[in-house]
């Protein structure tokens, strides 16, 4: 048993590997199996489904009827007057048409449609009207107490009105949509009455075609008033203008645009005069400073050359050397001509001064009268553009009142509608769901159950889980208390459960041909488990064989072997091994098992320490030379360490795994646990097995003495 840690330990680590792997991955096929062996799930989910689905359809349901009239908007541009202004018609655009089927459905239409058929005095209109169901019942008594306990005031449901309630259960059972590529819409109401339907559906087409004509009107007549208002303000406002645009001509000196023109050109030409006589004062300017210069100088032979004077020349000519009367008078003619040539600058100086002085005043007069023009022309187009706009306004005032009595609805019936056709409840398509839905509730509760399964429920799983082979599959047995096992087994030598020990007990001894088994321990992960049961059944099996056999009550803590026998001699496994009394009086030989049995018994020293004790395992090797087989009845694995103690003697482990019940968990922690001691089991028990269930869940055909096939082979009664 130690030597075999290293193949337990390679084993479920390539177990574990390749579970890693696996849960990554989903198993298609085994995802069918999964379904297919939950096929009776799935079928009787599917029935009730379809049962209910029926159920609601032909006994619960209400029959609805629908009845659809049919309306179309007229395309623009039929009005009688170009009025598109005041009070176009409906446009053609998608958004348009929905917009109108808006407007069909707006609580103001159907408010009035309330008001004219009086809906609020229709049950199916008003719930306050309706027989109260239970559920509505203690719903209406729930919330008055919630409300009576919070003080709370009166919910915006009460507050509506029967009105309002009557609006929105009946937006509720109307419908509208377009017709693609056309210009033509459906609308439908769906109720519990055929005839209802219709009225409601003309009616509401009828109402809809009215307000089309009452907005026109009231449109109209808004813009006839405002028109009226407006051409008051602007006959008024031109009268204004015009006497303002008198006025101001009559204030100005200007005779018009063209005499404006003139003074341009008559500024023109001064300009050009000024610039002209600016060039002349320059210019004796310059001559009186160029004499100026010259008498400077003191040379009268150049002052003659460069003035040209001849009186200057004659007297230059006649004087003598040193002759001052001669220069006095050559100095005074000088000073005459510089003097006359001053005189002259001063005088063009004076004129252009002057010009100048006229040329302003005569800027300042033109730039006067262009803002006169300026103004007097602003006052001219603004009277001009209210004269226009006057105009336009009666023009468009006498229009309007022309248009008062032309006012038309954009759209029109094209089909009334008739008394509805029955469309709900749809039993087919109902039946079809209900067997859709069914299907797959069924499928969800078998792929939940497996899901949240973490039990064992066949060999396959828990071969698959540990990598260890199970070496029998064990069903329940039909015995109430424990005292009946035995009776049973020897009663029914040829039933299920005895047939399923019989492949245990051969399974466990061909598990080791060469060295087979003596001292056989059996165990489990918890309590519960069977264990007990198939060291009793295993000892019954194997005394049938002619073998002696010993069984040992192992766990001496809760001693449970005594509920099974009968006239039990005192005294037991701790006083056979403390040598006080011999073997063959402390066990009991049950003719009904066939073997010895070796009581558990109480014992001041601490379990574990017993069996780990060399007297144990010298008590052990003397039993192999008296028994043929010891079957030793252990305490499970993960309560106390009783079992991994004995496990250290022993020949085979047959570890005991409840079916359906056991954990992954629990198995894979016991079976570290005997690890840890370096010992390895030989094979596993499951047990408790019922037939019906594995059925259930799809495993009827698995191999064991709980198949389906073995009914003919098996003592049932």
């Amino acid at each position: 048993m130690k030597d075999s840690q290293s193949a337990f330990s390679d084993r479920s680590g390539s177990q574990t590997a390749s579970s890693a792997v696996e849960d990554d991955e989903i198993d298609l096929m085994e995802l069918i199996r999964t379904l297919w062996r939950g096929k009776g799930t799935i079928l009787l989910a599917t029935v009730i489904s379809v049962c209910l689905g029926g159920y609601y359809a032909i006994g619960v349901a209400e029959p609805d009827y629908q009845s659809r009239a049919t309306l179309t908007v007229e395309v623009q541009g039929g009005q009688v007057l170009d009025m598109e202004s005041v009070m176009a018609g409906a446009s053609t655009e998608t958004a348009a048409l929905n917009t109108e089927i808006e407007i069909l459905l707006s609580r103001r239409i159907l408010g009035k449609l309330v008001d004219e058929m009086a809906l609020t005095e229709d049950p199916a209109f008003n719930p306050d009207l309706r027989d109260p169901s239970m559920i509505a019942t203690v719903a209406g008594a729930v919330r008055g107490l919630i409300t009576a306990l919070i003080g709370e005031t009166a919910g915006d449901e009460d507050l509506q009105g029967p009105r309002n309630k009557a609006i929105d259960l009946l937006r509720d059972t109307l419908t509208a949509s377009v017709q693609r590529d056309t210009y033509v819409f459906n609308v439908a109401a769906i109720t519990n009455d055929p005839d209802k339907s219709a009225r409601i559906v003309n009616t509401l087409a009828d109402l809809y075609l009215q307000d089309q004509v009452s907005v026109k009107f009231e449109a109209t007549e808004q813009a006839v008033t405002w028109l009226s208002e407006r051409v008051a303000e602007l006959e008024q406002e031109v009268q204004q203008k015009e006497n303002e645009l008198m006025a101001a001509r009559a204030e100005t000196e200007l005779v018009s645009p063209e005499a404006l023109a003139g003074l341009y050109v008559q500024a023109k030409d001064l300009r050009e005069r000024l610039e002209e006589m600016h060039a002349r004062a320059e210019g004796a300017e310059a001559e009186v400073a160029r004499l100026q210069n010259l008498a400077n100088t003191g040379d009268r032979r150049a002052i003659v050359e460069e003035t040209g004077d001849p009186t200057l020349r004659q007297i230059l000519s006649n004087s003598v050397a040193d002759d001052a009367d001669s220069e006095d008078l050559f100095a005074q003619r000088l000073d005459t001509l510089i003097q006359g040539a001053r005189n002259s600058a001063e005088r063009t100086r004076s004129q252009a001064n002057a010009l100048a002085a006229s040329y302003q005043t005569l800027q300042q007069r033109i730039d006067r009268q262009n803002v006169d023009l300026m103004r007097i022309q602003q006052m001219e187009r603004e009277a001009e553009a209210t004269g226009v706009l006057y105009e336009t306004i009666l023009t468009r005032l006498k229009e309007t009142t022309v248009q008062r009595g032309l006012n038309q609805a954009d759209s029109r019936i094209i089909s009334e509608a008739i008394p509805g056709e029955k469309v709900a409840p749809r039993t087919t398509l109902i039946a079809a769901l209900s067997l859709v839905l069914g299907s797959m509730i069924g499928m969800a509760i078998v792929l939940i159950r497996q899901f949240m399964h973490n039990g064992f429920r066949s060999a396959d799983e828990l071969e698959g889980a540990t990598g260890l082979p199970v070496l029998g599959q064990i069903p329940k047995m039909p015995f109430k208390a424990r005292e009946g096992l035995i009776g049973y087994l020897h009663d029914k030598p040829t039933s299920a459960a005895a047939e399923a020990v019989r492949n245990l007990r051969t399974s466990l001894l061909l598990s080791d041909i060469d060295n087979p088994p003596k001292v056989i321990m059996s165990t489990s992960s918890l309590p519960g488990e069977g264990k007990t049961t198939h060291s009793i059944a295993l000892v019954q099996n194997l005394a049938g064989l002619n073998k002696k056999v010993l069984l040992i009550e192992g766990d001496i803590r809760r001693r449970t072997l005594n509920e099974y026998f009968h006239d039990i001699p005192e005294g037991g496994i701790v006083t056979a091994l403390s040598g006080e009394k011999p073997l063959h009086e402390l066990v009991l030989h049950d003719d009904r098992l066939g073997a010895d049995v070796l009581m558990g018994e109480k014992s001041r020293v601490n379990a574990a320490d017993l069996f780990s004790s060399d007297r144990f395992r010298n008590f052990l090797d003397d039993l192999r030379h008296a028994y043929d087989f010891v079957i030793i009845d252990t305490p499970p694995v993960l309560v106390v360490p009783d079992a991994r103690v004995i496990g250290q003697h022993v020949d085979a482990i047959l570890f005991s795994v409840a079916w359906d019940k056991t954990n992954r968990a629990q198995v894979m922690a016991a079976l570290r646990e005997l690890e840890s001691a370096k010992l390895k089991i030989t094979g596993f028990a499951l047990a408790q097995i019922d037939p019906k269930g594995m059925r259930r869940y799809g495993y009827g055909d698995a191999h064991g003495a709980y198949g389906a096939y073995g009914k003919g082979y098996y003592d049932t009664t």
